[in-house]
């Protein structure tokens, strides 16, 4: 566990979406912690470590140590890491690996107005936008309608179905939802409101039983918006993902601006193979 101070130095001293708190615990299921300036949740035998460090410069031989400690002082059945970068001793024994960029959008510069001139005035004549602190029924059916016609990976599929709890949970998160004139709801947003200096686009879906081109957009021109008021210097539009989502998010000024490595280690799968490789020595 953590302590209500140590959740607001995190929270300070945040600049990846991982860091947030209340998102990371309703995602994972698990308990918080924060050792060593490394934040993380630990779920029974299992770890989540956001190797992203709060409290000094990324160092990849640093976090490799780091790793080696926990595994050695909390023995776990898997580490799942993300860091800006890893080292050849865990890719090699990643069972599943991922490389991707964070994309930012600084909502205070001039220049980042690319999408809203390309607002569809059809969907500002059609749509209203509201702003919630709860999930429902419409958004449960457009997540299920999403899942589905597109058939996410199983972690973008279990971060929709997850977003109930943590929009419950967290006083900080924001659904801005798009309702037409026959109160359908087009599409929505998910956003969190918890870091100080950023907000951060976490999952959004949109109808297509209902649908209205530029929902998104009008969406997105929101959340802008939203993000002013609340004084952050910028939103944090999350990872690239593929070409077409990359694209949207340039659109609106974002840009790559951090870089993003995934990798989940299996020790109880490395326990077994050392034990084959133990018997076939002594055969």
């Amino acid at each position: 566990m953590i302590t209500t101070d140590e959740k607001r130095f995190i929270l300070a001293n945040a600049y990846v979406p991982e860091h947030s708190v209340d998102l990371m615990t309703s995602v994972s299921g698990g308990e918080p912690f924060l050792i060593d300036g490394y934040f993380g949740c630990r779920r029974g035998e299992e770890i989540i470590l956001v190797g992203y460090p709060l409290q000094h410069k990324f160092d990849v031989n640093e976090l490799g140590t780091f790793v080696d400690q926990m595994q050695k002082k909390i023995n776990p059945s898997t580490i799942s890491l993300i860091a800006p970068e890893l080292s050849k001793q865990f890719t090699s024994s990643c069972v599943e690996n991922e490389c991707d960029d964070y994309y930012t959008l600084n909502i205070h510069d001039r220049n980042n107005k690319k999408g809203e001139g390309r607002l569809s005035s059809t969907a500002r004549k059609k749509l209203s936008i509201e702003r919630s602190t709860e999930m429902g029924k419409a958004q449960g059916i457009l997540s299920a309608e999403f899942i589905e016609e597109v058939q996410p990976p199983m972690r973008v599929k279990n971060l929709l179905l997850k977003m109930p709890t943590f929009v419950n949970r967290s006083r900080d998160s924001v659904v801005l939802n798009a309702w037409d004139k026959n109160n359908n709801l087009a599409a929505f947003y998910v956003v969190d409101l918890s870091a100080r200096d950023f907000s951060a686009y976490v999952i959004g879906c949109r109808s297509k039983k209902c649908p209205i081109p530029g929902a998104s957009d009008l969406l997105f021109f929101e959340m802008i918006q939203m993000s002013k008021v609340y004084d952050k210097q910028y939103i944090h539009l999350g990872l690239g993902v593929n070409p077409g989502i990359e694209r949207f998010k340039k659109k609106w000024g974002g840009s790559p601006t951090q870089t993003y490595e995934m990798c989940v280690l299996d020790f109880r799968k490395a326990s077994i193979l050392d034990t084959l490789r133990l018997m076939r020595a002594h055969t």
